[in-house]
């Protein structure tokens, strides 16, 4: 694939993934929603499901977790911001180790449901657990310092949310699979413009309303 090609469609998932966790996910918070469970076992599991499907890359998925980490940096005033891009940048590496170990590039070995479902648990488990702790390590780090204790006690609860997100996954990625005939491709002269318009959009409505916020 067209390198170009591919860093444009990185940016835009990526995009529209930080999008989603910076405007979406505080309105679930304020209707008393667990926004990371449902944002990390839903959303994230589809973005990161699709353009695997579509463009078939290694890699993509975890430039588009920085990429959303880092237009998540621009909404400071929505919880702890640095830990929540740190764990979306975890998860798109996380989400990335298992695709690679587990799936071929046409997903052809997970044809039933059971397969795409076991798939679906396993790794919105993982992704949920694993950048839940990578934020427990790091965030500390940059400020007082990393105590192993309190990790310790987070551990029930951080495995009991992973347990729900995946119960999420185990049906969201089945059903973006069942998309095997998905086709989202378009001509150069369209893409170029489409997928930077759209990258456009959602920087400019996530930095305009870290704008207004702290005015």
């Amino acid at each position: 694939m067209n390198k170009m090609k591919l860093f444009a469609g990185i940016i835009v998932f990526g995009s529209i993934w930080g999008f989603s966790e910076c405007i979406i996910g505080p309105a679930m918070s304020d209707m008393g929603l667990p926004s990371g469970i449902i944002m990390t076992g839903l959303f994230a599991m589809v973005f990161l499901t699709i353009s695997r499907m579509l463009f078939r890359q290694r890699g993509m998925q975890m430039g588009m977790g920085f990429t959303a980490g880092a237009l998540r940096l621009f909404n400071p005033f929505m919880g702890c911001h640095i830990c929540s891009a740190l764990a979306i940048m975890a998860e798109g590496i996380i989400f990335e180790l298992i695709w690679n170990y587990a799936t071929t590039s046409d997903l052809k070995n997970f044809n039933t449901t059971t397969m795409k479902s076991s798939l679906g648990i396993i790794t919105a488990f993982s992704v949920y657990v694993g950048g839940y702790v990578v934020t427990q390590i790091l965030t500390p780090l940059l400020y007082a310092g990393f105590y192993i204790e309190n990790l310790i006690s987070l551990i029930p609860q951080i495995l009991s949310a992973g347990l729900i997100a995946a119960l999420i996954g185990g049906i969201t990625i089945p059903l973006t699979l069942s998309l095997r005939r998905l086709d989202l491709s378009l001509k150069d002269r369209l893409y170029y413009p489409v997928t930077i318009g759209i990258s456009v959009f959602c920087w400019f409505m996530v930095i305009g309303n870290w704008l207004m916020i702290g005015a």
